[in-house]
């Protein structure tokens, strides 16, 4: 086996192979995560009879803790999105705000909508929105899109039951409930400064010209059986969190009661969001006007894509950290005095910039670094948010969001770098900003 500074040497090489396959190859991320996984074995000096079921543990072992969840959440979204939920939300948050604020609204309407529906078919959704609005207010186009933009990716990266998030609450063994709330702490100075207030400063000093605007097909208009009301939007949004996070509250202030053994079981992350699918095919069903054959089909299909990638994440953290590459890095990194929630940013960050991919890059630093929470002596909480906080910006031509962005944004590539790239690389520094605030005031904050 190989151990020493030669571990630090293998592990960059095994990451500019992954950027190498992904980007220039265009080969597929979970093909490209599994062959690194067991290239990095075999170099390293696995016996060769053990890599296979070292890469298949690591798989499996992630999907575990957060396969039905991921599931689930899909379909979740889906039914959501079918019902106009999605958009009834948008509308409530942004007549929230009024028309001075409502690029605050349509930020915070993105940091909602975000938690359960997944960014590109968020985006696309309340693209729409975007148009209406600037017609109403007058407000340059660019800052609601900077809004928008930063608002679902912060929720994307940092606020469970989005998947990426909750793999790191599951690889870190953070508290579901706790992760919620610190999570959405961090995701609220966030959305303000990087979408709200960037895209406000951006707005009144970058014209988007007419003839940049990059033509695409319009959407088709979804339709509904009937519309359904704001509250009942809301209630479906907020059923999951609220189950999940009275299953933490139950616990820390009624603890061995009948209560917390009801919540236990109800709370429990799995099962309160199977509790929210039924109650959604339920109570959506009067407003959904698209076949459930479709609507699980379009779930399944993206749960796929996520569940794949996930599990070949874990695989690759496993065979780092089996390896010793990952207490090793700690060790070097340690000994450079770089504080343990600014390594995991600037890790995630890297990844995120160079694979496209805040879902690969939090799964695949969670899986390296949240096996040594214990070892590290932090939060395990404030660790998975750091790591939250490195995935948020920075968003390269190389990610389908920016192109997302970009085309229904109307933005050409450098006004989309600069609105959405650069505005996201600033709410993901408020991010991290907050965790260090929150690691300060640890001691009398429950749960850190």
């Amino acid at each position: 086996m190989v151990t020493g500074n030669a571990l630090i040497f293998i592990f960059i090489g095994a990451l500019l192979l992954m950027f190498f396959l992904i980007l220039k190859v265009k080969l597929e991320p979970f093909v490209t995560l599994i062959l690194v996984a067991v290239l990095t074995a075999l170099v390293v000096g696995f016996d060769v009879t053990q890599v296979s079921s070292i890469v298949a543990g690591g798989f499996g072992n992630t999907l575990v803790g957060v396969g039905i969840l991921i599931g689930l959440g899909v379909i979740f979204g889906e039914l959501l999105a079918s019902s106009g939920a999605v958009e009834k939300i948008a509308q409530g948050i942004t007549k929230l705000f009024g028309k001075k604020n409502s690029p605050a609204g349509i930020g915070f309407t993105g940091t909602a909508v975000s938690i359960p529906v997944f960014f590109d078919a968020a985006f696309v959704i309340l693209s729409g929105l975007v148009k209406s609005l600037v017609k109403r207010t007058g407000i340059p186009a660019i800052t609601f899109v900077t809004a928008l933009a930063v608002g679902l990716i912060v929720s994307h990266s940092a606020v469970i039951p989005t998947p990426g998030p909750l793999v790191v609450a599951e690889n870190t063994g953070s508290d579901l409930g706790l992760f919620f709330l610190y999570g959405l702490i961090i995701a609220i100075p966030a959305t303000l400064v990087g979408g709200y207030l960037y895209g406000t400063f951006i707005g009144k000093r970058m014209k988007v010209e007419e003839t940049a605007e990059v033509e695409v097909a319009a959407a088709a208009e979804p339709t509904y059986k009937k519309e359904i009301s704001t509250g009942l939007s809301f209630f479906m949004l907020a059923l999951p969190i609220v189950l999940i996070l009275g299953n933490t509250v139950v616990s820390m202030v009624a603890p061995e009661t009948g209560l917390d053994t009801v919540f236990k079981f109800i709370g429990d992350k799995n099962i309160a969001l199977l509790i929210s699918v039924i109650a959604a095919l339920i109570l959506l069903k009067p407003y959904i006007a698209k076949s459930y054959t479709q609507i699980y089909s379009d779930a399944v299909n993206s749960a796929g894509v996520i569940l794949l990638i996930t599990g070949a994440g874990g695989a690759f953290g496993a065979v780092i950290n089996q390896s010793g590459i990952g207490d090793h890095l700690i060790t070097v990194m340690q000994g450079l005095h770089i504080h343990i929630f600014l390594l995991a940013f600037i890790f995630t960050q890297i990844l995120r910039a160079s694979l496209g991919s805040a879902t690969v890059a939090l799964v695949t630093v969670s899986s390296i670094l949240g096996p040594q929470v214990a070892e590290l002596g932090v939060s395990p909480i404030l660790l998975g948010l750091a790591i939250c906080s490195g995935a948020i910006g920075l968003s390269l031509p190389n990610d389908s969001g920016f192109w997302v962005v970009n085309k229904f944004g109307k933005l050409t590539i450098p006004q989309t770098l600069k609105a959405w790239s650069l505005g996201g690389f600033i709410a993901g520094l408020m991010a991290l900003t907050f965790v260090y605030l929150l690691s300060l005031l640890a001691p009398i904050l429950p749960g850190l």
